[in-house]
């Protein structure tokens, strides 16, 4: 099965596992045995971020880049989003009823290819894109949402990748630089344990 296959009634399972994720965590500090049924729907290799928020301010986000099993990676990426995000101190079980939930499935990053770093920003689109910039040890990362919530251009959002990554702002523009891609399908919820949707860009 193919990651961008997903129905919105995987994303609302996506969405509603996460939280009891993070709640089973939190409260009960335990990590929560999935039903075999939820394992097998998502046995399949896909990146994952889940993004926690308190109204609409970041409150965690934690995830996985490149694929990996996915039920596991659901487990993983939930649980540190809520408790280890090194931004924020780790939710308290009376903040589980203020925070609304988000899932991403990342298809895999593919490297932009340019002969000329300028041309980086033609090759990239905000609202469908994400991005990783990589140079040496140093790597960033930026899911599609979040050009998108700020307004930001595509040089924008090439130079704000750089500096998530604590390279200069205009790193992109270097051929050392590796600058990659990918599509994110986002699934969140409404309001706090409200409906989920499939987040149009």
């Amino acid at each position: 099965m193919k990651n961008y296959d997903l129905t919105d009634e995987d994303g609302t399972l996506l969405v509603q596992t996460a939280r009891k994720i993070v709640t089973e965590y939190i409260t009960k500090h335990s990590r929560l045995e999935l039903d075999e049924k939820i394992k097998e729907r998502f046995s399949f290799d896909a990146g994952l971020f889940v993004t926690l928020s308190v109204s609409s301010d970041l409150r965690g986000c934690i995830g996985f880049p490149m694929p990996r099993k996915l039920n596991n990676a659901l487990v993983d990426a939930a649980i540190a989003a809520s408790t280890e995000d090194p931004r924020f101190s780790p939710v308290t079980k009376e903040e589980l009823d203020k925070i609304t939930f988000e899932v991403t499935i990342l298809t895999p990053p593919v490297e932009i290819k340019v002969d000329d770093p300028s041309k980086l920003a033609s090759n990239i689109k905000v609202g469908r894109d994400g991005l990783i910039v990589r140079q040496g040890f140093y790597s960033g990362l930026l899911l599609p949402q979040v050009p998108v919530e700020y307004g930001w251009t595509e040089e924008e959002f090439l130079s704000h990748t750089c500096k998530k990554a604590g390279l200069a702002s205009n790193c992109w523009m270097d051929k050392k630089t590796l600058v990659f891609s990918f599509e994110g399908i986002i699934f969140k919820e409404e309001t706090p344990k409200g409906k989920v949707i499939r987040e149009k860009l």
